[in-house]
């Protein structure tokens, strides 16, 4: 199995993850090699995850921007539709 830092579709790795869940992005933090990204849940539930910051810059994440926090053991991944 390949291990991803970032997803470009949702339906590429869904069966694949053991749960994702919908969110909106509420804050962005870009440092030199990677992005802070927190994502707060559909359910109330605050989640943030570290991401390269290219890809972060290649999904077009910004504040507001709905996203899935795709978890699987000790990572969380951000991927959009």
């Amino acid at each position: 199995m390949i291990k991803l830092s970032i997803i470009k579709r949702r339906r590429t790795y869904e069966d694949k993850c053991s749960e994702s869940s919908k969110g909106k992005i509420t804050k962005i933090t870009h440092g030199a090699v990677n992005s802070e990204v927190t994502v707060q849940l559909t359910g109330g539930a605050q989640i943030v995850s570290i991401i390269t910051k290219k890809s972060a810059r290649d999904l077009r994440l910004g504040k507001g921007k709905d996203v899935y926090a795709v978890i699987k053991a000790s990572n969380v991944m951000i991927a959009t539709e």
